[in-house]
């Protein structure tokens, strides 16, 4: 087991009238969440997980809820049966869109909205009966990282706001619409920043795949030119934010 891992014994724990809640995640959003939740009168935070090798801990502290975010393995059948509340996972997509790796990349890619969701966690990847979402606004000049930060923002706030109801049990749940959805996993991230400079594409297209590519200070994109291997990034700037009206532009020609 990892010694990355923070636990609390459940037998040690006064539960009465308190929720108990295992965490699982790791992210930025996800310790800021993790962080509510421990402030949180009404909650007992019992463990917060990072690695596939500590879910065991699940059975052994019997929580009444598990909490993803950020976590990046598939939770085993076993695991999610053993919380009485249920298992909610926090996923930076507005399902059934976008399920899987990186949805920030993907809603740019293929046009698809954006927005993050709460639901219930079941046996597939993002397919759980859906307790809240919250659609986020995308701009043609958004890069991965700027749509990446805005859903962070949007996720945090969706979870505080519907966390009471969850505890109450008091949310109403609807089932993904199957017809609608897309998934991507890890290997077709990895597929898409390999440019080939002899793909012929509109230029729509190039440009949104570049933007949603662009996460400084990481290096998505490359492509290979004569043998060197070059990184790709790209900006974009609406007429209203640029400096100057005139100057640089083709009109001060």
């Amino acid at each position: 087991m990892s010694d990355d891992v923070l636990t609390a014994d459940a037998t040690s724990v006064e539960r009465a009238g308190r929720r108990t809640v295992v965490f699982l995640g790791a992210n930025n959003v996800g310790l800021e969440v993790y962080d509510w939740l421990c402030d949180r009168d009404s909650v007992d935070v019992l463990a917060m997980l990072t690695e596939a090798d500590q879910l065991s801990l699940v059975e052994r502290l019997d929580p009444e809820f598990v909490v993803a975010c950020g976590f990046t393995h598939v939770v085993p059948p076993e695991v999610l049966a053993v919380p009485d509340r249920g298992c909610l996972n926090l996923h930076p997509g507005l399902l059934p869109y976008a399920r899987g790796y990186n949805p920030n990349v993907w809603s740019i890619v293929e046009g698809l909205p954006a927005g993050v969701t709460l639901h219930y966690m079941d046996d597939g990847v993002d397919t759980g009966p859906i307790v809240a979402t919250r659609e986020v606004e995308t701009r043609f000049d958004d890069t991965g990282k700027d749509l990446y930060e805005r859903l962070e923002r949007a996720a945090y706030d969706l979870f505080v706001e519907t966390w009471p109801s969850v505890e109450e049990g008091a949310v109403e749940v609807r089932e993904q619409d199957d017809a609608l959805a897309t998934t991507h996993v890890k290997r077709e991230f990895v597929d898409l920043c390999e440019l080939d400079p002899d793909e012929e594409l509109p230029v729509r297209d190039l440009l949104d795949r570049l933007r949603a590519l662009t996460f400084p200070p990481f290096d998505n994109a490359h492509v290979d030119v004569d043998g060197e291997t070059y990184y790709v990034e790209v900006s974009l700037t609406h007429e209203d934010d640029a400096d100057s009206e005139d100057l640089g532009r083709l009109s001060s020609y």
